[in-house]
């Protein structure tokens, strides 16, 4: 694992420091997750993603249909 330095402001710091105490973690592992949670993309985001490009590659052809509710219990 590498370290880092940052520079950020005092007054951050105590308060970011006091959170992490009231949170029963620390003010590294708060950065660590901050960032993994920033730079990592989630699975459910990944497939939303798909299905908007899915659904862009192969357009409706039920423009002006509209279900009712017959026909969805019929299914």
């Amino acid at each position: 694992m590498k370290n880092i330095t940052l520079s950020i402001e005092d007054d951050i710091i105590a308060l970011a420091r006091s959170y992490a105490q009231q949170h029963h973690t620390t003010l590294n592992q708060l950065v660590r997750d901050f960032l993994k949670q920033k730079v990592t993309v989630s699975t459910d985001e990944k497939g939303i993603e798909r299905l908007f490009e899915l659904a862009d590659k192969y357009p409706s052809q039920l423009e002006n249909y509209k279900f009712c509710r017959e026909e969805i219990y019929d299914l």
